[in-house]
């Protein structure tokens, strides 16, 4: 067997150049994990002194932290409880952004998913719980599908940017699912909080055997799963990554980029409706405002801290639901809001985005002739 030893030494350095870029694939994979580490750790570190400054111990409070998120089997199912909605929200930033869009109006999405399962649940009452489920599903999905498709087609169309249409449009679907559930649609009986009528109990999505999770988190990880798949192991995923890439060069291509555009919109809004379905069906019973719950834009935090990789989610959902069940906890032990968990979320979101510029600019991570 030929070894490095018996390479002339003139085709040395090219021989170590050629095992340098086969090992890129490798040290891109290694890049992918490193920088969104680093960002969380920097956050970590500028999140204590933040505490510093209240007075607060940073020690203390990421011990509660982690207890609140990890400490018990009541802590972890919470903490799972809280992700798997997260999942699916997350999934509508980054299925589009295989082809370079930015999404940010999930939480429109879900909220209209929720109140159109609902809706379609209320006239069903007395049929058979797995169908009148399964048509939920099919209605939130479809809805939040509808929503987040019409940012595409204003995008392919009309060229309006997705990112703002996407936020516009989530106030008008939260402000919409407001006016529907406080008028046409409120429960009489509802007073403190405005409420649609229930779905019944029979209706409902029972927790998995042996446990309080309700079925929501398989679903999302399932979800995640097969948009890995679709987008890395289809031809259709891979005309979208060629899209995102460069627009130019997909059309020259001749790829269908306007239905491509459309259709990763249509996908990811489908998967934040059934969320808001999940949601009503397994943990509130109907529509109102408990749903608007910050779910969607949570997402687009764990959609870019995976880098919109649909696995990669997986584990940044239970690491950002493990932060937000920790909040009550925080609130008790030391002092704090509520709200703190939110403040720690949007260090690290600032960090992420900083962390974007490392990409490409670390010299390992590079084939030795882009140094």
């Amino acid at each position: 067997m030929t070894t490095l030893a018996d390479v002339p030494a003139a085709a040395a350095p090219a021989a170590r150049a050629d095992a340098a870029d086969r090992l890129y694939p490798l040290r891109r994979a290694a890049e992918g994990v490193a920088a969104p580490l680093a960002a969380l750790l920097f956050a970590a570190a500028a999140f204590a002194i933040f505490l510093l400054a209240l007075g607060k111990s940073p020690v203390a409070f990421y011990a509660l932290v982690w207890k609140g998120a990890f400490g018990t089997w009541f802590s972890i199912q919470n903490t799972l409880q809280r992700a798997a909605p997260l999942l699916l929200t997350a999934l509508c930033v980054a299925i589009p952004a295989q082809l370079g869009l930015v999404i940010i109006g999930g939480e429109g999405a879900l909220v209209l998913g929720g109140l159109a399962a609902t809706v379609a649940a209320l006239p069903l009452n007395g049929v058979w719980p797995p169908l009148v489920q399964l048509v939920m599903a099919l209605a939130g999905a479809a809805t939040g599908a509808a929503w987040i498709a019409l940012t595409g087609l204003l995008r392919a169309r009309r060229g309006v940017n997705e990112t703002v249409a996407s936020l516009v449009l989530a106030y008008i679907g939260i402000a919409l699912f407001n006016h529907m559930v406080e008028g046409p649609l409120r429960d009489p009986a509802s007073l403190n909080k405005p409420s649609t009528w229930g779905i019944g109990d029979a209706n409902m999505l029972g927790p998995i055997p042996g446990t309080e999770l309700h079925p929501g988190l398989p679903v999302g990880v399932i979800a995640c799963v097969l948009c890995w798949v679709l987008i890395y192991c289809t031809s259709t995923g891979f005309a979208a990554r060629v899209t995102g890439g460069n627009l130019r060069a997909a059309m020259l291509q001749g790829l269908p980029v306007e239905r491509l555009i459309v259709l990763a919109c249509a996908l990811g809004g489908a998967f934040a409706g059934l969320a808001g379905m999940i949601e009503v069906a397994a943990v509130h019973g109907r529509a109102n405002a408990s749903l608007i719950a910050g779910y969607g834009y949570s997402g687009i935090l764990i959609a870019f801290l995976a880098r919109h990789n649909p696995l990669g989610i997986i584990p940044m959902a239970v690491l950002l639901g493990g932060i937000g069940a920790a909040g009550g906890l925080l609130q008790r032990r030391l002092d704090l809001p509520d709200a703190t968990v939110v403040v720690l979320q949007g260090f690290i979101f600032v960090a992420i985005l900083a962390s974007e510029t490392l990409y490409g600019r670390i010299a390992w991570f590079q084939p030795r002739g882009d140094r």
